[in-house]
């Protein structure tokens, strides 16, 4: 039976880093005098998977991005709005978030496989769904899209066995020898309904979510791009790195 995939983008944040006008999922990238928003580049990751129906958490504020995005229909695909509640009166975008962003999906994404990714991220190469999707096992329930960094503080570090299956998801290691962060992530069912779990029973922490599930027997398996590139724009300092990086290529 052909699964039926779907595209999660949380785009959830207050973006209070940047103190930018406009949600900084539509921060301008400048290429051949075009402008492209950042969370279009994830966006096209997925259409080019052949993915069709693509969520989007968002907060109540981000009309403008609503506005850029439609529908879908000028993407190649349709669009759904999640919009996530606020939770406890919090008012700034935190990382235990992004579980709770995620299960907020649950009624569109239940049933099918998820292929997710950040709406602040650049991902080469274009194809990284589908590369990570040709290479699932029938009894895979999580694939990790692996890149290389030298800033593993920043991310969420993967440990392999030498066959690929993932023992631990090691979060913003301050020291590690590890040197591969997972970039996306495709999951089935079986997941979908162990975040589900989580969150409701108040676990936010999203590596600890998923390092319940390996221990608890779900099979995590990464697929590493060796030679792919990930951008995150938390930060100037990273959209200038950003900048320089999209020149030189």
């Amino acid at each position: 039976m052909k699964e039926e995939l779907i595209g999660l983008i949380p785009a959830a944040g207050k973006g209070v880093r940047l103190g930018l006008p406009y949600p900084k999922e539509l921060y301008p990238v400048i290429r051949n005098n075009r402008y492209k928003p950042v969370a279009q580049f994830v966006l096209n990751n997925m259409t080019d998977a052949g993915i069709r129906h693509i969520v989007f958490v968002i907060n109540e504020t981000k009309h403008q991005l609503i506005g850029y995005f439609g529908g879908g229909q000028r993407f190649g695909c349709d669009i759904s709005y999640v919009v996530q509640d606020q939770r406890n009166g919090d008012q700034t975008s935190t990382s235990p978030g992004l579980a709770h962003a995620l299960d907020s999906a649950y009624h569109l994404i239940c049933g099918r496989t998820v292929c997710f990714g950040m709406a602040d991220t650049i991902m080469q190469p274009e194809s990284v769904f589908l590369q990570a999707y040709s290479q699932a096992r029938q009894d895979d329930d999580v694939i990790l899209a692996l890149f290389p960094t030298e800033r593993p503080e920043k991310f969420g570090m993967v440990r392999l066995d030498r066959d690929g299956s993932v023992q631990e998801i090691v979060d913003k290691p301050r020291k590690t020898d590890l040197t591969y962060m997972w970039g996306c992530i495709i999951w089935r069912p079986r997941f979908t309904e162990h975040l589900h779990e989580a969150v409701s029973k108040g676990i936010t922490d999203f590596a600890d979510i998923m390092n319940r599930a390996i221990r608890n027997g779900l099979c995590f398996r990464g697929v590493s791009m060796q030679s792919g590139t990930y951008i995150d724009l938390g930060t100037y300092e990273e959209i200038v790195e950003m900048d320089l990086c999209l020149r030189e290529g």
